[in-house]
């Protein structure tokens, strides 16, 4: 159990199938290897894992189809506790997920044609196979995310796992950069907001002709994060949407309806309604950014030219620069201190940055301030900056002076992990178990499987 929660379990790190193996189920004799209450586990689902593995290159160890198979027993009883808490998952969450998984193989093999002529089915028989297998994973996940939802660590509790913590598990942490910047936008020009209107009318009008929308949306968003994915976002609630945005995306009403072109503070779009669930609402879009000529970009950096200048000569300070002239709201009030989107840290790695501040900061020293380049925001903006080394934190091991984020979330996945092996321990305690001799010698039967 004890490498259970750090990275879920086995089938759910597999969570995006992976279709060269699926058909396999029909070419080998099948089995039930194991019942759990009334969940049975056959030997294909076991066998199908190990291929997985193969395929991305992992050499199987001795006791891999054991670590599989414990797995998938934790899956069935929380898929069995979920059924007895009423724990559903929406048909519309379940067709998304369905949709965002069958996109990327169809990217993968090259067209759906070529997926249907793997399968040798249509495309509707691939999903139909494929969605109640979709369905149990969403339904554990949930029912994981219930057990676990309450538990928080204290400043006290994180100290103490701390200092418990041998020196050689305590992990190594790379040398991280504090940074501070001052953001200018390149002034907007109005013939290419409108030739960015234009290229959505075009592309709206392609759909209502009967084009895909996340066809297009592959080929032509400029949001490069949902752009892979058909343009779907998943499903978010009001506030974690632009407000225009949030506001055109739940007014549409029915499946597939696709909105008129919207401003948001990213850019232009068209947006799809895919569903929607109480308050929560899932969408396509494609993400038109108005593009940015020299002379805008010539104006950006001359500016901070003219900022730098003024700091360097001490006629003003960082901060206050930053205050008065950083056009990045998120930073602009907190001395331009940059804050890492993935950890929400003001911490980075060099290998977190850009690679146009990555090529500026790895020779910066502390308290130099570079000259204006060229980057792009959070939401692929064009931007110009100037940025200034705060400090350098020099690779070490993980102490809770800087790193307490790090020793906290440590301390939580193992708290975690401990509620999730205690409520496994009660639940298959009163559970009905059977399994084939087969796998009767696997060690982590020992742990109280078998009665």
């Amino acid at each position: 159990m004890k490498h259970y929660f750090c990275k879920q379990f086995i089938l759910s790190l597999l969570l995006i199938f992976t279709i060269k193996f699926a058909i396999s189920q029909e070419l080998m004799i099948d089995r039930v290897v194991t019942t759990v209450g009334d969940k049975i586990i056959l030997q294909s689902d076991i066998e199908n894992q190990v291929l997985q593995f193969v395929s991305q290159g992992i050499t199987p160890s001795s006791d891999l189809k054991c670590k599989i198979l414990e797995e998938l027993m934790i899956q069935k009883l929380l898929l069995t506790q979920a059924e007895i808490d009423s724990i559903q998952v929406g048909l519309s969450r379940v067709e998304s997920e369905l949709d965002r998984r069958l996109m990327y193989f169809v990217r993968q093999v090259g067209s759906e044609k070529k997926l249907e002529e793997f399968y040798n089915k249509s495309l509707l028989e691939i999903k139909e196979d494929f969605r109640p297998l979709i369905r149990e994973q969403l339904t554990t996940q949930m029912m994981q995310g219930n057990i676990i939802a309450n538990i928080n660590v204290s400043p006290r509790v994180v100290q103490k796992h701390y200092k418990s913590l041998k020196e050689d598990s305590i992990p190594l942490v790379n040398t991280q950069y504090e940074i501070n910047q001052i953001i200018v936008y390149p002034p907007q020009n109005e013939e290419a907001r409108n030739a960015a209107r234009e290229g959505l009318l075009d592309l709206r009008q392609r759909i209502i002709n009967g084009e895909r929308f996340s066809t297009l949306a592959v080929l032509y968003s400029e949001d490069p994060g949902s752009a892979r994915r058909g343009g779907e976002l998943g499903f978010r609630s009001r506030n974690e949407l632009d407000p225009e945005f949030a506001k055109a995306a739940f007014r549409l009403n029915d499946d597939g309806g696709i909105s008129r072109i919207v401003e948001s503070e990213f850019g232009f779009h068209i947006i799809q309604l895919i569903s929607k669930e109480s308050n929560q609402v899932n969408v396509r879009h494609i993400l038109k950014i108005p593009k940015v000529d020299i002379q805008q970009k010539i104006v950006a950096k001359n500016k901070l030219d003219s900022i730098r200048f003024y700091i360097n000569a001490d006629s003003l300070s960082f901060k206050s620069a930053a205050l008065k002239y950083s056009e990045d709201e998120q930073s602009r009030l907190n001395d331009g201190l940059m804050v890492n989107p993935e950890t929400s840290s003001t911490k980075f790695e060099l290998d977190a940055l850009s690679p146009q501040e990555f090529n500026i900061i790895k020779d910066l020293k502390t308290g130099e301030i570079s000259k204006p380049f060229e980057s792009v925001d959070y939401n692929g903006k064009i931007v110009y900056k100037i940025v200034r080394i705060n400090n350098i934190i020099d690779s070490h091991r993980a102490n809770m002076k800087n790193d307490y984020e790090l020793i906290e979330q440590m301390t939580l996945m193992e708290k975690q992990q401990e509620v999730i092996e205690n409520w496994v321990n009660e639940k298959r305690s009163k559970t009905y178990i059977h399994i084939d001799k087969s796998f009767i010698k696997c060690e982590f039967l020992k742990e109280g499987w078998i009665k």
